[in-house]
């Protein structure tokens, strides 16, 4: 099984996706593909498509093309639940000590990175971003 693990931009921004992958690896993660994109608007309306509906939606789609991300193709067995529970919490404030969201994460929005959560988005969302992987 494949799932994606997207850091975002504030992070690349501020230099700090190379301890984010570091830290992936170091916990036993397969890294088979890794690339770095700035998405364009009608990409990220499509990787984000399930908020459409939701208030939030414009201020994410101008958030996430704001800069650059970097993108891994993570494999393993039980991957995607296994890169939920490391990367904690979708708000920083209620992640666990020594997740990703916890070190890096500042908000909701801002909460240094993205993981599939089921193996049907995993597969959407590695399409869109490694062009059918």
């Amino acid at each position: 099984m494949r799932t994606l693990l997207m850091i975002k931009p504030e992070i690349v921004e501020k230099g700090l996706f190379g301890e984010i992958i570091a830290h992936v690896v170091r916990n036993r993660f397969k890294v088979v593909a890794l690339r770095m994109l700035t998405f364009n608007r009608q990409t990220a309306e499509k990787f984000y498509e399930v908020h459409r509906e939701r208030e939030f939606f414009a201020d994410l789609i101008d958030y996430i093309t704001s800069g650059p991300v970097v993108a891994l193709e993570l494999d393993g067995d039980g991957v995607v639940q296994r890169l939920r529970a490391f990367i904690g919490s979708t708000d920083p404030a209620q992640a666990a000590v020594g997740t990703i969201r916890y070190t890096y994460g500042a908000s909701i929005q801002n909460n240094a990175v993205h993981a599939s959560d089921s193996p049907e988005s995993a597969k959407k969302e590695l399409a869109i971003v490694f062009g059918g992987s």
